[in-house]
């Protein structure tokens, strides 16, 4: 799913393990990330405007503006994407785009949202998976959190999301679904005591209720 040599595998990896939005992910800047302590900051977004061109803008609200903890694969990631990065920019010497941006075009310029949703489209088709938006891996992540038992809460600041209400009802049917099994491993736990007891009754020994008090 996700191959090694591919020039952006590190924006796939920060992607599905911890779910920022696409435009999150296009406007980081080297200055945003601390690998040493793993974490990166979150301050800006990507959009297309009007106009047709690409701007960095502030975050949408202040709960998008965030700092998430990195994985230490992520953080391995995006040092072998710097040294490949070092490598682009000495092919394109002069030609080379100062952005200072995390992932960029082989000649450093800003990477169009509609061209990565493009090239995340290839990739599936090539891996013979079936065709979903960019946008679903966040939902990927924030589903396979809650599987795990993450709190709700750390999956609100996590995707950066303003309130948790809005994470409550997008996974409501993760949660029900959670609940279910919560409830079948409950029956299963609350059979097992029962079975012991008419076990113990076809035997010899007649079951604790059948004492007589005194």
């Amino acid at each position: 799913m996700l191959p090694a040599n591919d020039r952006i595998h590190a924006l796939y990896e920060i992607t599905l393990r911890t779910g920022p939005r696409k435009g999150e992910l296009l406007s980081l800047h080297w200055e945003d990330l601390d690998l040493d302590a793993g974490t990166v900051a979150i301050r800006r977004t990507l959009p297309r405007t009007t106009a047709g061109g690409l701007t960095t803008l502030p975050t949408k609200t202040r709960a998008s503006e965030r700092r998430i903890a990195l994985p230490t694969r992520c953080a391995q990631s995006l040092k072998l994407h710097h040294e490949q990065q070092q490598r682009e920019r000495e092919a394109a010497d002069t030609a080379w785009q100062h952005s200072g941006q995390v992932f960029t075009t082989a000649q450093g310029g800003s990477v169009d949202p509609t061209n990565l949703s493009r090239a995340f489209t290839t990739l599936l088709r090539k891996a013979g998976l079936r065709r979903i938006r960019f946008h679903d891996l966040r939902h990927s992540t924030a589903t396979l959190l809650l599987v795990q038992g993450v709190e709700l809460v750390v999956i609100k600041e996590l995707l950066g999301r303003a309130h948790i209400g809005v994470t409550a009802t997008v996974y409501a049917h993760v949660r029900l679904r959670l609940q279910r099994d919560a409830i079948d491993l409950l029956g299963r736990a609350l059979r097992k005591p029962a079975e012991a007891t008419s076990q113990r009754d076809d035997g010899d020994n007649p079951p604790l209720c059948a004492v007589p008090v005194r």
